[in-house]
């Protein structure tokens, strides 16, 4: 007997489902998604479609989703592309008119001016991971900017093409550091923990789920107890991740710091043991 379908990654409800889940789920009306694109920079996932609702996780610029419904309050019930997330976002940061996304923010953020002039006033600062359609370069004594569509230019040297993959993702990792910890959150400008490592991951071309849960049941290999840590290795408590930059010591997102910070495992370790929480997997990733 299959395993039930997990709703965060399947959009169906009692009244509402998926076209393609038709046949797997029970719901009084299946619809085909309409495929959108996020126009803001940071757009919200929400549990429900109230601004007061939990955020689960967030979509970025030119990222895309598919719409399943749009309420007249402004609310959209939505899937993202990129990791099959389900939730509610307004309905306001999507856009069906956005070139396709040929390019990604690959520091912790850039701006975005209206014309190639760095003295212009910003239009918008775009976080890392905000993807953009690049149809042209332009210079002055400044910069050498890429011109992305609808209107606006970014400096060449914060992004990366969409197929580029980053070295090291523990490099990647290490640029949120001192970053507020924000539940639901996956830029510098704020993280979670498994934000923070699905993020570094992408950028070194590794898909990963959004969830703790998700990523220690499907990320790597996993890790004998009491083995020597590796770095990259992502070490794993009930609900937290962490990702390990030497044999001691931890990097992760985490609410006793409010904020993403180093410190020994030990000490991490430490913590929660007086909690009663043990660690409850390390995985390591094959990265040849």
């Amino acid at each position: 007997m299959s395993a039930p379908l997990d709703p965060r990654r399947n959009a169906f409800r009692a009244d509402l489902a998926d076209a393609r889940l038709e046949g797997r789920v029970d719901a009084a009306r299946f619809v085909e998604g309409k495929a959108m694109t996020v126009a803001r920079p940071i757009a919200p996932l929400r549990r429900e479609g109230r601004a007061s609702a939990t955020q689960e996780t967030q979509a970025l610029l030119g990222e895309t989703v598919l719409v399943f419904e749009a309420h007249d309050d402004g609310w959209a019930w939505v899937q993202l592309d990129g990791d099959g997330y389900v939730g509610w976002m307004e309905r306001a940061a999507l856009s069906d008119r956005l070139a396709p996304a040929t390019h990604r923010v690959c520091v912790p953020s850039t701006l975005l001016f209206p014309v190639p002039d760095i003295k212009q006033p910003v239009r918008a600062h775009l976080p890392m991971g905000a993807r953009v359609a690049v149809g042209g370069e332009a210079s002055d004594r400044n910069a050498t900017y890429a011109l992305v569509a609808p209107e606006g230019a970014v400096v060449v040297q914060h992004l990366q093409d969409l197929d580029a993959k980053a070295a090291d993702f523990v490099v990647v990792a290490e640029l949120f550091l001192g970053a507020p910890y924000l539940w639901g959150g996956k830029t510098p400008l704020g993280a979670d923990c498994s934000g923070l490592v699905q993020t570094a991951l992408g950028l070194a071309g590794i898909a990963a789920p959004r969830d703790t849960d998700m990523q220690e049941r499907e990320l790597g290999e996993a890790v004998a107890p009491y083995a020597p840590s590796k770095r990259g290795d992502l070490v794993f408590w009930p609900g937290h991740v962490g990702i390990m930059l030497d044999e001691a010591r931890l990097l992760h997102a985490n609410a006793f710091h409010m904020a993403t910070r180093i410190e020994p495992l030990t000490e991490a370790v430490r913590r929660y043991e007086a909690k009663g929480v043990a660690i409850s997997g390390i995985r390591r990733l094959s990265l040849g």
